[in-house]
């Protein structure tokens, strides 16, 4: 009898074995039968089916699963299934958890939907897989400059500040306050410095994801994980006794920003003492300082001058009337965001940034600094006031003539009574300036004598300084700081003053408003960009069509001065030339399709989105007398949006197409290669791709600031706290948006041919290449800095390092300095993937 049981469970057993080999096989012809139709949903399905039955097979089957995965995720994207989607890789990295594709895969799906802290892991995991996966890292660093913003590196390297935040926080602690809550605490290191000082109860709260996790993680390797309460929650969100039992004496925090407000400390703070603090400390009485709450930082005063700057001024007023021919009509006014906001519903950041003290050509002080206002931390009523306050009137005196650009305010941060921390542009700090550019005037020179006006106010968390206009001095008005009246002897008085006044209003009543970024602006005012271009087109256009009329049409400013246009309408007045199709794919808003409009007969297709960039682009168009066939906006001509480049007409091809290769930050675009691919096979013969090829450039450096700007350097400037390793897993090895011309480095070798980057001929572009570099100067290199030489074609070139290029440039940093001597040569191993560059010193 028990032979007989064991032989019925071996058949049994056998039989099972059997019908599941018979499934699996049946599943994976099936999975390839939907392949073949491009079923991918239910070729999905049946992977899953198999590698659940069979999980041996995961090693043969995982390039064609991946690549049905994928599929099937991509129509499942475009259908907006996301949950779906989300449930597909979950199910992926179930069977395959430590496949660094599968992981980026899933990273470049949810940045695309706005899930960067989510995003980041992924990637990270990827990298962490696979040290070598181009992809990967690529998106790891640009997702990692989201999540970690650079200025934390700057912050952590700079000694002073730690070292007089440090000083004030023990002060505080060492007068009685033992319960300590750091609002927006980043890497945690005011937490434990209060920790350090000898708080008896340090809470620290930090919404961001990322930043929360790595405060963890540097909290524990600091051990004081179990003295360092760490609150996943937006300091609005903490409750007594949910989150921190009771209230605390000291509130230390940095939430802010170069114009103080931004990041919302008013908010944060009116908050904390009427949920989170200890009454405020009573004033003249002597009373024991623990009983009371307190905020580090206790007071600010800001800080404003006028200045003239023309790095500013090409980033925020379009300077010309005319570009490369084209008439920019006055029905057409230009602006960027900071003064739009003025008049805007949202919340939109009221000025830029710049450190001016490297600001390419400097600036010169217009006026003497003068103070703007002052705010108390640790008075309630006075943060509540704030946002409630009327505007109220400045005026700075003019005290050296000029042009006047913008108004920059910095502030002085007053931690205590004997720790103070200031951004202005005279100190060496690790802060930016505010910049609010002066726009809407009908004219921006000033005098000695003359005074700058303005309105300032704090709204929306912010401090906005608006209204901005000048008072010439014989007008002999006299303005009083923050005075609402005006003290006028007569009428007569009065209106000299009036007619003196030039203010932001006397522009703003007629004319189609088009508010652009300041690269878009920058990119207006770039002539040689327009010049360069309008004459590499004109050159294909004349050898597209090089009849004996054509040769009359302006190239280069040479020949007569007649257009193509005009020539084609002198020889042929009965029959209508064969139109050339222009596609300008370039991004932001450009004004080429104009340029070309004005070269000939044209039908030229901007690939603008906006309306309002779309109408002014149409405003510009008739004042240019082109005719309404002449512009088209291409994304209107598309079914499907995300195919931009296609032929013009079932039976059309391109005669030229522009696209963009260099971001302004000084990056390669992505998948730029890949679009040139396609661009080619939508040429007609002679046809071209503007640019035609690309040069890298770069050179070797010693510069320190790249090394502070990019990665903590050990434990000193943080005084001993071991932050460095965690926060560095974020640094990033090609530093963006620089500018070359004031970056303090020191040149080590003069420039070199990098890399080629051919959009017409593929065949001269390598993915790799070793380039020998002669050092002509001793010292430690850093870094790499780089820009490009764009080829229109053989006889025009643009410098993205000219002074007047509106692009900035880039860096690779070292991750060790090499020492070198005068003689030397170095070996750089230059690769490109996609639109990372790669440079890295072959030892």
């Amino acid at each position: 009898m028990p032979n007989s049981n064991a032989k019925f469970h071996c058949n049994h057993r056998g039989g099972q074995e059997a019908g599941r080999r018979e499934l699996v096989s049946r599943s994976l012809q099936s999975a390839q039968h939907c392949l073949e139709d491009q079923d991918f949903g239910t070729a999905y399905a049946h992977y899953l089916l198999v590698l659940n039955l069979a999980p041996e097979l995961k090693a043969s089957v995982k390039e064609t699963f991946q690549f049905t995965l994928f599929k099937w995720a991509e129509e499942l994207d475009s259908l907006a299934r996301i949950q779906d989607l989300f449930n597909c890789y979950e199910q992926a990295l179930e069977l395959y958890p430590n496949d660094e594709v599968i992981c980026n895969s899933m990273g470049e799906h949810l940045f695309r939907m706005g899930f960067r802290d989510e995003a980041a892991g992924y990637f990270h995991k990827a990298v962490k897989l696979n040290p070598d996966f181009a992809d990967a890292k690529e998106n790891f660093y640009r997702v990692a400059n989201w999540l970690v913003e650079r200025w934390h590196f700057i912050m952590l390297n700079d000694t002073k500040r730690n070292l007089t935040y440090l000083n004030a926080i023990e002060n505080a602690v060492r007068s009685g306050c033992k319960s300590v809550l750091d609002i927006g605490t980043g890497t945690g290191i005011l937490s434990m410095f209060a920790k350090k000082a000898g708080a008896s109860s340090v809470y620290a709260c930090e919404l961001s994801k990322t930043m929360y996790e790595l405060a963890r993680d540097v909290v524990a390797a600091n051990n004081m994980e179990r003295e360092i309460k760490l609150l996943h929650l937006k300091s609005l969100d903490i409750e007594i006794p949910k989150h921190i039992p009771e209230r605390v004496s000291l509130v230390v925090t940095e939430t802010v920003d170069a114009g103080l407000f931004g990041e919302g400390i008013v908010e944060s703070l009116i908050h904390a003492w009427e949920h989170l603090l200890l009454q405020p400390m009573p004033k003249n009485q002597d009373v024991s300082t623990g009983d009371y709450g307190r905020v580090i930082p206790a007071s600010a005063t800001i800080f404003g001058m006028a200045v003239e700057c023309k790095e500013i001024r090409r980033h925020h007023r379009v300077g010309m009337q005319e570009v490369a021919g084209v008439r920019l009509s006055n029905s057409v006014q230009f602006f960027s965001p900071t003064y739009a906001s003025a008049g805007s519903e949202e919340t939109v950041e009221p000025y830029t940034t710049e450190k001016l003290s490297r600001i390419p050509g400097g600036y010169v002080p217009l006026t003497e600094p003068c103070q703007v206002m002052t705010v108390d931390f640790n008075n309630l009523q006075e943060l509540k006031s704030l946002a409630a306050r009327k505007p109220w009137k400045l005026s700075l005196p003019v005290t050296e003539g000029g042009i006047l650009d913008a108004i920059v305010v910095w502030f002085v941060l007053h931690l205590d009574d004997e720790n103070a921390l200031s951004t202005s542009p005279s100190e060496e700090t690790c802060w930016e300036q505010a910049v609010y550019p002066v726009q809407g005037l009908l004219d921006y020179s000033v005098k000695t004598g003359d005074t700058v006006m303005m309105e300032v106010c704090c709204q929306d968390c912010y401090l906005k300084i608006q209204k901005i206009s000048t008072l010439a001095s014989e007008c002999g008005m006299d303005f009083s700081d923050r005075d609402d009246t005006l003290s006028l002897g007569n009428e007569a008085e009065l209106c000299n003053a009036l007619a003196g006044l030039q203010t932001t209003s006397e522009k703003d009543g007629s004319g189609q408003v088009c508010v652009l970024e300041s690269t878009e602006i920058a990119l207006l005012n770039n002539v040689p960009y327009h010049e360069c271009f309008k004459a590499a087109m004109g050159k294909v256009l004349l050898s597209l069509n090089p009849s004996k009329d054509l040769q009359s049409m302006e190239v280069d400013g040479h020949g007569s001065g007649m257009n193509l246009q005009e020539s084609q309408n002198k020889s042929s007045l009965d029959v209508a030339p064969d139109p050339f199709y222009i596609l300008d794919v370039s991004e932001g808003f450009s004004i080429l399709p104009i340029i070309a409009g004005k070269l000939g007969p044209v039908r030229a297709y901007s690939s603008i989105e906006k309306e309002q960039h779309q109408a002014a682009l149409n405003v510009i168009s008739e004042a240019n007398h082109l005719p309404k066939e002449t512009l088209e906006f291409w994304l209107s001509h598309l079914e499907d949006e995300s195919v931009v480049l296609q032929r013009p007409k079932s039976d059309k091809l391109w005669s030229f197409i522009i696209l963009d290769v260099i971001e302004t930050s000084g990056l390669i675009q992505q998948e730029v290669m890949e679009k040139a691919a396609i661009s080619r096979c939508l040429l007609h013969s002679g046809g071209k791709i503007f640019p035609q090829y690309v040069l890298v450039y770069g050179m070797l450096v010693e510069s320190e600031s790249l090394l502070l700007e990019s990665a903590v350097q050990g434990t000193e400037p943080t005084l001993g706290f071991n932050i460095a390793p965690f926060i560095n897993q974020f640094k990033v090895p090609v530093r963006v948006c620089l500018d070359l011309s004031t970056l303090p480095c020191l040149p080590l070798s003069k420039p070199a041919e990098l890399l080629r980057l051919d959009l017409m001929n593929p065949l001269l572009n390598s993915s790799s290449r070793e380039v020998k570099v002669q050092i002509c100067k001793s010292g430690q290199v850093t870094a790499i800095p780089f820009w490009y030489h764009i080829h229109l074609d053989e006889d025009h070139s643009l410098n993205t390092s000219d002074e007047s290029s509106h692009w900035k440039q880039a860096a690779v940093v070292l991750d060790e300095p090499i020492q070198v001597q005068v003689g030397n040569e170095l070996v750089l191993d230059v690769q490109h993937h996609k639109s990372n560059i790669s440079i890295t010193v072959k030892r």
